[in-house]
């Protein structure tokens, strides 16, 4: 790997890592998102708990942050492989900010801009999925299946090869994040420990209610 695609891959770890779901609690309503709702700093949360129209600027910068990277490695020529990799490289800055001591959200805006410059048809693909899990009241199942079935889909429509590789490197991050849970602590009794483990990896959460838990205050 040349030094240029060395440096676009830290550069777009270091752009991922701007967290503007942070920056809009803290400039908008003088709050540290990470102590509300599921504690992560994404989009999600600032329409919770900061303002519904702050979802949309922060959407689009969460968005370009990976897209930018990957469309930068395009127009270098590295190819289709360390494109992917610089916006995967963003997703992980975000999900791991430095700037935030590495508690961070959960990277589906940057998959997403990943997604608009290497293979737009999974965008429409993960939006169906999404939209299917808002109407059953909880996404976050809906997001991991949308991931699993991702290569699938993209060999269907013959899309590049990197993306089933990226969908797997995305559906692993998600998974890790969920369990780590921005270092949030497992519950000592073992068998709740489990149902916990449990419900975060399928629900991101560590309780039954999905209401309850985008509404906690810590």
């Amino acid at each position: 790997m040349g030094y240029q695609a060395i440096l676009l891959i830290l550069g777009a770890y270091l752009l991922g890592s701007i967290p503007s779901a942070y920056l809009a609690g803290k400039w908008i309503k003088g709050i540290d998102l990470r102590q509300f709702g599921s504690g992560t700093v994404s989009g999600s949360m600032v329409w919770e708990h900061v303002a519904h129209w702050a979802v949309f600027p922060v959407g689009i910068f969460d968005l370009l942050k990976a897209a930018l990277p990957s469309w930068i490695g395009l127009k270098l020529g590295l190819g289709e492989g360390v494109a992917t990799a610089a916006g995967l490289s963003a997703l992980v800055g975000h999900n791991w900010p430095l700037y935030l001591g590495f508690t961070g959200g959960r990277g589906l805006s940057p998959f997403v801009g990943t997604l608009a410059v290497i293979f737009p048809w999974g965008i429409p693909w993960l939006l169906v999925f999404l939209a299917v899990g808002y109407l059953l009241g909880d996404s976050a199942p809906w997001a991991l299946a949308s991931l699993i079935l991702l290569p699938w889909f993209n060999l269907q429509v013959d899309g590049p090869a990197v993306i089933s590789v990226a969908a797997l490197v995305m559906l692993i991050l998600t998974v890790v994040k969920r369990l780590e849970a921005n270092r949030r602590a497992l519950p000592a009794e073992r068998v709740e420990r489990r149902k916990v483990i449990w419900r975060r990896i399928i629900f991101d959460r560590d309780i039954p209610s999905h209401k309850e838990w985008i509404n906690r205050q810590l």
